[in-house]
């Protein structure tokens, strides 16, 4: 796939639904309320996320992205999505039951701030589901620098590197630690529900290896809530608001 014109400011957003997507929406359901919820999407990209759960959960869902393209296409999956920075959030406090921020944080300009305005705009009681990238996956899926120039597609080893030369490669983007992860919540009055490391879909690899690509696949998703996730592709972060 040619990347879009926003790849390097913004990543990809999902653009087409299936097993990899499938798969977070099972984990979303399973640690937050969407049945009868409120539920905002805080990056909603083209609104994969927030259509699906709008058609199959009796839910009210609210949504943004900074960017009024993905926006307009995002509202033909959700009526309710709006043009806002994730640093200033346009909703009332304690309103939600449940955010979504799917693989978005890593790109907004203020994290900490993103992260405090979605507790600001959470219900005491509610839940935040956070998927990041992994600073171990062996992989930097946002592309790279080099001279200047962007190359768009998996690096292998850059976020290996220490900060001052990954961050040359990549400035574009973040990818978290555990603990740097979680010190985003630091003096929140929220708690950690669930964290731990998810691998991918591997859509792509099945499709050319068949059954071979199935069985990998399992196998790294037997790993996942063992030590063995540390190389994982991306956080699963659940946080509750104090209520």
């Amino acid at each position: 796939m040619s990347p879009s014109e926003l790849a390097a400011l913004r990543g990809e957003p999902s653009y087409v639904w299936r097993a990899g997507q499938e798969r977070r929406l099972a984990m979303i359901a399973r640690w937050a309320a969407l049945d009868d919820a409120c539920v905002l999407i805080a990056g909603c990209g083209v609104g994969m996320y927030a259509g699906e759960i709008s058609r199959r959960y009796r839910a009210r869902v609210e949504a943004f992205d900074i960017e009024a393209e993905r926006v307009a296409e995002a509202r033909e999956q959700t009526p309710h999505a709006l043009v806002a920075a994730a640093e200033a959030i346009p909703y009332a406090d304690n309103l939600f039951d449940t955010i979504l921020s799917h693989e978005v944080l890593e790109h907004v300009q203020d994290d900490r701030a993103a992260v405090r305005e979605m507790v600001r705009v959470l219900k005491p009681g509610g839940r935040i589901v956070i998927f990041v990238p992994n600073r171990w996956y062996p992989f930097e899926t946002h592309g790279h620098y080099w001279r200047g120039q962007y190359h768009f597609g998996n690096t292998p080893l850059i976020n290996y590197l220490p900060d001052m030369l990954r961050d040359r490669l990549a400035p574009h983007v973040r990818a978290y630690t555990a603990r740097g992860l979680r010190r985003l919540f630091a003096d929140t009055p929220t708690r950690v529900v669930t964290h731990y490391r998810i691998y991918g879909g591997y859509d792509n690899i099945i499709a050319r290896l068949g059954a071979r690509g199935r069985i990998l696949r399992d196998t790294l998703y037997r790993l996942e809530g063992t030590p063995l996730d540390t190389f994982g592709l991306s956080h699963l972060l659940v946080v509750e608001k104090a209520g």
